[in-house]
């Protein structure tokens, strides 16, 4: 234990550089296999089970430190900062794809139409037959023929899902607060469901949206932007399932106390970040 006017110094940081190699070879090996290498996706699994292994090795490091009391009050300080400043970077992250998504529905289409060129003035700046209306896929429907996603069915249920799955984690950390660890577990393991129920469902809303909508990547600006939000925001999805997923675990250990207990507490700053996305991504994406 150390004492309460020291602070920690990390050992020498081996897994950021297993991290590293594991992300590099995954990117080489990605890079290589969109190019018709025969070794890119050896090259790319190997990353990837370079990175695995790194979590694994990294979360069971700082679980253990964090178990036998080798940080203290100021490094939890610490740890709480750096990880606003991760999720205020994320915010960012998704603002920009926000704007970009304003921007493109708001201005540039009416821009790039002629609209407001001056008196008289209505050359279209891209092609004759360009027209101002939202979706877009290009001159002469170049991106295909396609239905927009619409707000009800899947988009809606895994709205549902996700509010549900926010109250289960707050319902989790009442029950950490409150020492009552059956409470802790159940609400870890429906939240960890509810999210990678999310994921699945939108799986499926992808494959429809491919095969019976004609929607894809390719279908002009609204394709790129909605596959762009949306897919990113399954992937934070999925990252916040697997950290929630080792909360649990370590939660079916015995870890965490009411005083001790930033791993629980970092999740579910995450989570909640996650859920208040999605919630923007359901009104301007879907609705609007």
């Amino acid at each position: 234990m150390m004492s309460t006017g020291a602070y920690y110094i990390p050992h020498k940081a081996t897994w950021p550089i297993a991290a590293t190699a594991g992300l590099l070879t995954s990117l080489a090996g990605f890079a290589n296999y969109l190019n018709g290498n025969a070794a890119g996706s050896t090259f790319m699994l190997l990353g990837l089970a370079i990175f695995i292994v790194m979590l694994g090795g990294w979360f069971t490091l700082q679980a253990s430190e964090s178990e036998t009391g080798t940080y203290n009050h100021y490094v939890g300080i610490s740890y709480r900062m750096g990880m606003m400043w991760f999720i205020f970077s994320e915010i960012m992250f998704f603002a920009v794809f926000f704007g970009t998504l304003w921007y493109t529905r708001n201005l540039s289409a009416d821009w790039l139409s002629g609209i407001g060129d001056g008196p008289g003035r209505s050359t279209a700046m891209l092609w004759p037959s360009f027209q101002s209306v939202w979706p877009s896929n290009g001159p002469g429907h170049i991106g295909g023929e396609f239905e927009p996603m619409g707000a009800f069915g899947l988009p809606l249920l895994n709205t549902l899902i996700l509010l549900s799955s926010g109250v289960t984690c707050t319902w989790a950390h009442h029950g950490l607060l409150a020492k009552n660890r059956p409470q802790l577990i159940k609400g870890l393991a429906a939240t960890v469901i509810l999210g990678f129920l999310f994921v699945a469902f939108q799986a499926i809303e992808y494959q429809e949206a491919y095969h019976e909508m004609g929607l894809t990547l390719g279908s002009g600006i609204y394709g790129s932007t909605f596959f762009m939000l949306t897919g990113f925001h399954g992937a934070h999805v999925c990252i916040g399932a697997i950290i929630l997923t080792v909360v649990l675990f370590r939660s079916s250990k015995g870890h965490f106390t009411p005083e001790n207990h930033f791993a629980f507490e970092a999740a579910a700053w995450y989570w909640h970040f996650v859920d208040v996305v999605w919630l923007g991504l359901f009104i301007f994406v879907y609705l609007l």
